[in-house]
């Protein structure tokens, strides 16, 4: 990992919140049907993508129950290599942050490798590992801490809602952990070590 993306400052790095809707919970036999992502650096919008993709494999009733999203709605949409570049070009160099993000990067890591190509090894924050830090939540489900933080939890499961869900809970935390001294990405990922994943 590039050790000058942990050394910027919270303001200066930009982060780039990132969700996937999947067709299962296997990123050996599911595919991604949904993803966004949405990066800021000093809490202004620099960029964003979201998009519907057609995974190749039928979405099992089972999940669309969960997230919405049909056979018929993915039909038209360009697969997960078509997308990959401009998902990569918006990565580079950013910290990406994600909710249960094991899970998201897993997937990812999957669809870029069928694609002939490499999620890059990137600064991770993880907003469960940083709810079960700060704590004092029922449970640490995304829609639950938005909720317990007054925040929206509309169209919870769709891909750009949630992004924007967790970006909101991200800046909550960060105001916590920037009053108990976090100033650079670094500083995060030593105050919440369970951050300190495979990545």
């Amino acid at each position: 990992m590039n050790h000058s993306a942990l050394s910027r400052s919270l303001d200066e790095a930009v982060f780039t919140f990132l969700d996937v809707e999947t067709t299962g919970l296997s990123p050996r036999t599911s595919r991604v049907c949904e993803v966004a992502l949405v990066a800021f650096q000093s809490g202004c919008r620099v960029s964003h993508f979201s998009s519907l993709l057609n995974p190749g494999v039928a979405i099992p009733p089972e999940t669309t129950r969960i997230h919405g999203i049909t056979d018929a709605m993915v039909a038209g949409s360009p697969g997960f290599a078509a997308v990959a570049p401009r998902l990569l070009s918006m990565l580079e160099g950013s910290v990406i942050v994600a909710h249960n993000a094991e899970f998201d990067l897993s997937f990812m890591e999957m669809e870029f490798s069928r694609a002939g190509l490499k999620l890059p090894v990137l600064p991770v924050i993880d907003t469960l590992h940083v709810a079960r830090h700060i704590g004092g939540f029922s449970n640490h489900r995304l829609g639950t801490i938005a909720k317990e933080l007054a925040i929206s939890a509309e169209n919870w499961h769709r891909a750009l809602s949630d992004v924007e869900m967790t970006r909101k809970i991200f800046e909550h935390f960060m105001v916590i952990l920037k009053k108990d001294g976090a100033a650079t990405v670094g500083d995060v990922l030593k105050k919440v070590p369970a951050l300190k994943n495979r990545r």
